[in-house]
Formats: structure tokens, sequence, C-alpha cells
């Protein structure tokens, strides 16, 4: 469990089954009634509570072992409010379509009301969660929480002011009006310094994991580490034809027959 390269594998993989996982349960719950959507929120709970219950748990003292638990709380945390938001259970007042006169800049606060909602309570657990566990010798859970946190406002920013490649096969249907906020274009001049400077933070954090002394700072670092390449990967391919898709859709139940 010491290993920096197995916690790396270790994050990547609860990353993409975590991804798959929420992605499954969304779209089951499109198959369903009104109050699906709900119920899958509602269902996720659990998770919440018990990424709150592990995040407390960890900052118990430094070890490996509470590294883990406090990386996996944050996901969880995480994961229960993306579930909520793709269930469009947490999103913002806006639940219309981008009106065709608006053009350009005057598009944001109308695409900022579609997600209001859901930024501010990211907002607020990336507070939470760093009020309680400062000053304790693992944080980890914050630093998990304030990466995902960057990296979601960077990728949504990018959306919005034009991306050459915008994936919206897996968007449920309670954000069937999101795309008419995303923009396709060659590129913005946020794109290019967004992929630099995930690079050079992925790099700066890689070389921490390489050269770190104790097994618990090496596993933090490698945890985080593959959080941000992984970030990186996901602002390449707003540029790069890959077909990322393919990672989930195996995972996804079949398509309703008419």
């Amino acid at each position: 469990m010491a290993s920096p390269w197995l916690a790396a594998i270790g994050a990547m993989f609860l990353w993409w089954f975590s991804t798959g996982a929420i992605l499954m349960v969304v779209k089951r719950a499109d198959r369903g009634d009104k109050s699906a959507h709900v119920n899958a929120t509602l269902w996720g709970l659990p998770f919440l509570a018990l990424g709150i219950a592990a995040t407390a748990a960890s900052v118990q003292g430094a070890s490996v072992l509470n590294v883990y638990l406090g990386f996996i709380a944050a996901l969880a945390i995480w994961g229960w409010i993306e579930l909520a938001f793709l269930t469009g259970i947490i999103t913002g007042p806006v639940k219309s379509p981008c009106p065709a006169a608006l053009l350009g800049h005057s598009r944001f606060w109308p695409a900022f009301g579609t997600v209001a909602y859901h930024e501010l309570t990211l907002l607020a657990g990336l507070i939470a969660i760093w009020v309680a566990t400062a000053g304790s010798e693992n944080m980890i859970a914050a630093w998990t929480f304030a990466v995902l946190f960057a990296a979601r406002i960077s990728a949504k920013l990018n959306l919005f002011y034009g991306v050459p490649r915008i994936n919206t096969e897996f968007l449920p249907k309670p954000l069937a009006h999101m795309p008419s906020y995303f923009r396709n274009d060659i590129t913005n001049g946020l794109l290019p310094f967004s992929i630099m400077s995930l690079g050079f933070v992925t790099a700066i954090f890689l070389q921490g994991t390489l050269t770190a002394e104790a097994a618990t700072d090496r596993v933090a670092l490698a945890l985080l580490t593959a959080l941000l390449g992984l970030a990186l990967l996901e602002h390449l391919l707003m540029v790069l034809p890959l077909p990322d898709a393919k990672l989930w859709r195996w995972m996804l139940p079949a398509p309703k027959p008419e």
C-alpha cells in the first residue's frame, strides 16, 4: 500500500469506476418515471454520509491507511454532489436552453445560472472539508477535493468559451438544455493556459512523489498526481480526436427499445 505506483493506479481505477457507476445510475434513472432521479440521489446519501465520516476518521493520525481513507472520502463526497447534479436535483435556477439572441460574453450569467447551485455546493464542500482537516497531519481529503474543484471549474470555463471537441453523449435528460451554452470553436485563449498550467503542476507533484522520503507523503502525492494527470487528459481530450466515450459506454444500460 505504500507504493506510489500502486497508489496512482488505484486513483485512476477509482476515478474510472466511480464515474462509470454514477453514469450508469443516472442513465437508468433516465429510463424511469419523474421520481427516478430523486430516488437515485436519495439512495446515494449513504455514500455522502460515509464520505463525511471517513473524512473525520482520516485526520486521527498520519498513516498510509488514513491517506487512502481521506482520498476515498473526498471522492465519495464529490461523487454524491456530482450525482445530485446529473440527476438535476442540484443544478441552478436556469433550466432552459440558451436564447439564440445571446452571443459571446452575454451568455455567461445565463450559463452560470444553469450550474450555480452545483458550483456553490462544491465550494461549500471544499470549505467544509478544508476547515475540518485544517491543522491535521493528513489533509489529503481537502487537497483531493481542491484538485477536483479547480479542474472542474477550468473544464467548464473552457466548454463555455469554446473547444474543438465536446462530448455530450452521456448528458442525462435533466441536463439536456446545457449543451446550448457550450461553444464549438478551434480553441480559446484559456485552453492552452489550462493545459500548460495542469502540465506544470502535474510535473511538480510527480517530482514530489519521486523525492518524498515519508511513505505517507509519497502515497498522498501519487494520488494527487494521478488526479492532476487525469484532469490534464480531460483538457487534452477537448482537442484530440480520441474515442474517450468508449471508456464507459460498455458499463451503461442498453438503449430502451422503442
